[in-house]
């Protein structure tokens, strides 16, 4: 099985290309397409729509693996990074290719056991995986081959692959149930209330301990 992984941004849309054969991995190509804002945005989409065309007629890969858009604080880049995941899921359709997708720290803990792991440690980790004398680079090239070896580990044949209803972006038609998305949602939401209220109370412990200045 072959797998085309990207890591999909406008300015810099990354790919790699991983073989499945038995129980071990290796790499077929990688590599980063970049385009500069001096382009217009619809030039910027049609070479990334015509990169990705040429790999999947170069490679003839069994399925597309997409990172996927998962809480952006910058509202550009999130815009950005939904135009070319557009361009990347229309040029799959046009050539008949089922795709998959996985937020970041799904990919992380799949590469290295931890969703919160740096980006140099994930190179490192892909490189093993794959027996790369080096890291690749650059850094979305690697995260490529990481959504890459994701998708080729966890393919199962016959998976029934769905969404929440929570998750309106998704590729995959929705369901009722809980998804990995939705349980990571809903996960980032807890701890992200769980970091606001501790705040709060820290900055009221530290002014309990601070120490008085005697009256002179």
């Amino acid at each position: 099985m072959i797998v085309l992984g990207i890591d999909p941004g406008t300015a810099s849309l990354g790919f790699g290309v991983v073989e499945r054969i038995g129980g071990g991995l290796r790499e077929i190509e990688h590599g980063c397409l970049t385009t500069t804002p001096s382009m217009p945005l619809p030039e910027r989409l049609l070479a990334i729509h015509t990169r990705v065309a040429e790999l999947i007629a170069t490679h003839r890969p069994t399925l597309v693996a997409v990172e996927r858009l998962f809480f952006s604080r910058n509202a550009q880049t999130a815009i950005g990074v939904g135009h070319a995941r557009g361009v990347v899921l229309l040029a799959a359709a046009q050539a008949g290719l089922p795709v998959r997708e996985a937020t970041p720290s799904e990919v992380k803990t799949a590469v290295t056991g931890s969703g919160t792991a740096e980006k140099e440690q994930v190179g490192r980790m892909v490189a093993t995986i794959l027996g790369l004398a080096a890291v690749p680079t650059p850094d979305d090239a690697a995260d490529a081959l990481a959504v890459a070896i994701w998708a080729a580990n966890r393919e199962r044949v016959g998976e029934e692959h769905v969404s929440s209803v929570l998750d309106r972006s998704a590729i995959a038609p929705m369901t009722d149930g809980v998804t990995p998305f939705e349980r990571a949602v809903r996960e980032a939401l807890a701890r992200e209330r769980a970091t606001k209220a501790v705040a709060p109370a820290a900055k009221s412990a530290a002014a309990t301990r601070a120490p008085r200045r005697r009256a002179s």
